[in-house]
């Protein structure tokens, strides 16, 4: 009953520096982009190309990396890039547009990564106060 599903790259990472990065947005997009400055921070929606094997795909438990006692999790309860599909997402400070390229505070993802979607951060709507989570996430983590 799976059935197999398409999307389009609408973009990617174009360039990557110390304290900001380029994303090239396709230029069949260039309309989606309409009001994007309204807003100072973007949600974007990225392909981890370079993990995107068998063997990366197959993974169900790592124990997550540059944190101190932490415990074996499912791949679903870590921020992990070995995973079923290869998405990630990150919330990022929206510097600039100028035509297709958004400049934006610098990214964790490499050059030529490939952006799936990009949406804007709502904060009615993105946070949400009250939630549980494991006890090392409470003071920030490095993902």
């Amino acid at each position: 009953m799976y059935k197999k599903q398409k999307f389009e790259f609408i973009g990617l990472v174009e360039k990557v520096n110390k304290d900001t990065s380029q994303l090239k947005i396709y230029p069949t997009y260039h309309k989606e982009l309409k009001s994007i400055t309204d807003f100072s921070d973007i949600i974007r929606l990225y392909w981890l190309h370079e993990r995107d094997a068998k063997e990366h795909r197959k993974t169900c438990f790592v124990t997550p990396k540059r944190q101190l006692n932490a415990s074996k999790l499912g791949v679903f309860a870590s921020r992990s890039p070995d995973r079923s599909n290869s998405i990630s997402l990150s919330v990022v400070k929206l510097h600039e547009v100028e035509d297709c390229l958004l400049r934006v505070q610098k990214i964790d993802a490499y050059e030529g990564t490939s952006i799936i979607d990009i949406k804007p951060y709502i904060p009615q709507a993105d946070c949400i106060s009250g939630v549980k989570v494991l006890k090392w996430t409470r003071h920030g983590i490095n993902t």
